[in-house]
């Protein structure tokens, strides 16, 4: 499907590819991923042709149909729908000719071709699409104008998904979704029939909607096969097999290099050492593996608080008089809590977490907040409200007047802004960087209470990481609304539902709010019908989750067994490969048989107890 052959691509006589090559057979699903500045976006715009490279070629397969989500949001009177049925181009084509041909022959060809490529269910498979992406009936037939630039994202979105090019190229297409959106789109991508190149973050949708992972680093284009975890753990292996060769290499230079030393000047060995000067010159150095700086983020630790921190009592919160979109909230946070809301965007998760923060009063009802309780609050909107003009040390002084320079930068480097970053002007950070800055301001003056609304726009794999660590080690309370199931699933543990204009406790998993969000039938909120029904619904799923805990655990536990299996059968299989081992001693190499031999045995055993707990595991979910 494609081909990339010695490709180069330069910006300001920096390399952001240097002779790189590989080969995407059809139908394969690609997750590209790479640190934030590494090429991903490029080497997308470069498949499309928007840009040319400076050396080499892409070669796409005869034919191919390209499609990619436009960077500009579409607008106009025209509905969604009818934006969204417009990607399908012959579709359109065919059906304008309808109207206007008139010899029997074409009409014919025409109604023909519309029947082979399904025209007729165009209209269903459209508001599927939709539906799946935030929109119900009603808002499909509004203009497109009457929506944010967000919205009209995702109905871009929609389209290039409609069209079901041969080839789809995405750019991080989970940044204007929710998670209920990021739920439909991984379970789209993994159905989808044809070839995909994914740049992502997600490490749940790298994971669970992709085949193979594309890693751009240092200019070079290297494919692994699996997800995302399957990819973090055989390139670590790669590095340390790496390692190990420079070392050994490292080791027989030196002792090369001493011998040559010892007897080039002497007649009887000077033969050998002339000959080992020789070698020494054809050795071809191994690289010091590259290890990607690790990223750690670090939150100062608040005073204790006595709890609860907030409290709401029958509130109602909303931005026009006397139209409330949330009311009726009895709720409490603690000292401690780790708190996910969940719903789709536009039920008011955001405005409950401003009505929490203090950026809203309640239109009923009370909130109370503790006397001392001090707030870090993250949105989107405060990466765009960075002065362009100043540096983080600026920025950062401004709220910490106090503090020295050296102290400045030291809470700054907690955060992955070290050496020049510090003093970079923020209209030359990346987006990723701005995002720690944002962190690094809001939590300047050791909040007890993050919130955090989708903080993790902007955060490559490691950095995301990196945040779920200091979330962790954090010891304040977390109120978190994130499309990263990832995030949600490590630093959280309660989950609120927000939806009909109401907060209630989720009483399942993350687990089971995808289920329930893939569910065509139903509710959709999770919220309808009695409170007797409500409390039954919650028993059920509570049962539920203790019938299955123990085949999830024989799951994970399978999981582990076999990532350590995996890890050692390739230890033993780079045994094998150095041909030093077969000059040795006869027993070691019997040895390192048998170990493969016992090795590919538990592995098997170890598979055929996974799947069958999976699939135990499937079944008692249906």
């Amino acid at each position: 499907m494609l081909h990339i052959n010695d490709l180069t691509y330069r910006i300001g006589g920096r390399d952001i590819l240097n002779n790189a090559s590989v080969h995407i057979p059809a139908g394969h699903k690609v997750g590209v991923v790479g640190r934030n500045g590494a090429g991903k976006s490029t080497l997308l715009n470069l498949i499309l042709g928007n840009i040319s490279g400076d050396a080499g070629s892409i070669r796409c397969a005869r034919r191919a149909r390209l499609g990619m989500v436009a960077q500009e949001a579409p607008g106009g009177p025209q509905t969604l729908l009818d934006n969204v049925l417009e990607a399908d181009t012959e579709r359109a084509a065919l059906l304008a000719e309808a109207d206007s041909a008139s010899a029997p022959e074409r009409i014919g060809e025409i109604h023909h071709r519309l029947l082979d490529i399904e025209a007729h269910s165009a209209p269903a498979r459209a508001a599927a699409i939709l539906a799946g992406l935030g929109f119900d009936e009603a808002a499909q037939g509004r203009p497109l104008s009457e929506f944010s630039g967000g919205w009209r994202m995702r109905v871009a979105l929609a389209a290039v998904l409609f069209a079901a090019p041969d080839l789809l190229l995405l750019d991080e297409p989970t940044n204007y979704l929710d998670l209920e959106g990021t739920l439909w789109l991984e379970d789209f991508l993994r159905r989808y029939p044809r070839t995909v190149l994914l740049v992502s973050h997600d490490r749940d949708l790298l994971n669970n909607a992709v085949t193979a992972i594309l890693h751009v680093d240092q200019g070079e284009l290297t494919l692994y096969r699996g997800g995302y975890d399957t990819f973090e753990a055989t390139r670590r292996e790669r590095q340390d097999q790496q390692e190990r060769l420079r070392q050994r290499q490292d080791a027989a230079r030196q002792h090369m290099q001493a011998f040559v030393d010892r007897f080039r000047y002497q007649a009887n060995k000077a033969r050998q050492a002339q000959s080992r000067l020789k070698a020494l010159a054809r050795m071809q150095p191994i690289a010091e593996a590259a290890v990607d700086p690790s990223v750690n983020f670090r939150f100062p630790e608040p005073d204790e608080l006595r709890s609860p921190i907030v409290s709401l009592d029958r509130a109602a919160a909303g931005y026009e008089a006397g139209v409330p979109i949330l009311s009726g909230l009895d709720l409490r946070i603690d000292g401690k809590d780790r708190i996910a809301l969940l719903g789709r965007n536009g039920n008011g998760k955001s405005t409950l977490a401003k009505l929490i923060e203090g950026r809203l009063a309640p239109m009923a009802g009370e909130i109370r907040r503790g006397g001392k309780l001090r707030t870090g609050f993250f949105a989107q909107h405060l990466i765009e409200d960075l002065q362009p003009q100043d540096t983080p040390v600026a920025h950062l002084q401004r709220l910490l007047p106090n503090l020295k320079e050296a102290a400045l930068r030291g809470r700054l480097g907690t955060f992955g802004l070290i050496q020049d970053k510090a003093e970079t002007k923020v209209q030359h950070l990346s987006g990723g960087e701005r995002a720690r800055l944002v962190l690094a301001l809001i939590t300047a003056k050791a909040p007890h209470l993050l919130i955090l609304d989708e903080p993790t726009n902007h955060l490559d794999v490691d950095a995301r990481q990196a945040l779920v660590q200091a979330l962790n080690d954090f010891s304040g309370a977390v109120l978190l609304i994130s499309h990263d199931r990832h995030l949600l699933e490590l630093t959280t543990d309660r989950l609120w539902l927000v939806a009909d204009g109401r907060v209630t406790p989720w009483e399942g998993d993350i687990d089971d709010y995808r289920r329930m969000s893939l569910r065509s039938e139903g509710p959709k909120d999770g919220n309808q019908g009695t409170e007797k029904d409500r409390r039954a619904g919650r028993r059920a799923n509570a049962q539920a989750r203790q019938r299955l805990a123990p085949l999830r655990k024989i799951v994970k536990e399978a999981e582990q067994k076999m990532a350590k299996l995996q890890a050692e059968q390739q230890r033993i299989t780079h045994a094998l490969a150095d041909p030093a081992i077969y000059r040795g001693a006869p027993d070691k190499l019997a040895a390192l048989n048998l170990q493969r031999s016992q090795t590919e045995k538990a592995i098997a055993e170890t598979e055929t107890v996974w799947i069958a707990a999976e699939e135990e595991l499937e079944a008692a979910k249906i």
